[in-house]
């Protein structure tokens, strides 16, 4: 089932259960030593898919400035190579559509995942670089133009 829920409206338990497994993935699987909770969580729009009490997918949306980026984009382990991450996309991406109809859309994808958000109609706006030892580029969604 997927939730929509603005920092307010999640509980304590949802709050607990995101950051785990961001924490998981981004910080102990990765092994990046950063703050991974910080102040835009309480801006964005946390949207999660979850399934018996399990997260399966999860992101965040907000808005910078004139941009809407999608961010924290996680599928935990155990639950990969199931479809989630594709229909995570599709989801934050409706979403977006329907809210920020005319906004600039960005993503900061890992050098791996670069494919997989092409397949979505980003493309890379930036080198590749190194944040925390793992190659990124930035992608920014085009839009097709109605022919």
């Amino acid at each position: 089932m997927w939730q929509y829920k603005h920092f307010q409206e999640l509980s304590a338990h949802d709050f607990h259960q995101i950051i785990k497994e961001r924490t998981k993935t981004f910080v102990v699987e990765q092994g990046c030593a950063y703050q991974e909770v910080d102040d835009i969580d309480l801006k964005a729009l946390h949207l999660i898919k979850t399934q018996k009490n399990t997260i399966k997918a999860y992101a965040r949306i907000y808005k910078d400035n004139y941009k809407v980026k999608v961010g924290r984009v996680f599928v935990p382990k155990e639950h990969r190579n199931q479809g989630h991450g594709q229909e995570l996309i599709k989801t934050a991406l409706d979403y977006v559509a329907c809210h920020y109809p005319n906004s600039e859309v960005t993503v900061q994808s890992e050098a791996l995942l670069k494919g997989f958000y092409e397949k979505f109609g980003f493309k890379v706006s930036s080198e590749l670089y190194y944040d925390y030892n793992l190659g990124h580029y930035d992608m920014k969604l085009v839009k097709k133009v109605p022919a």
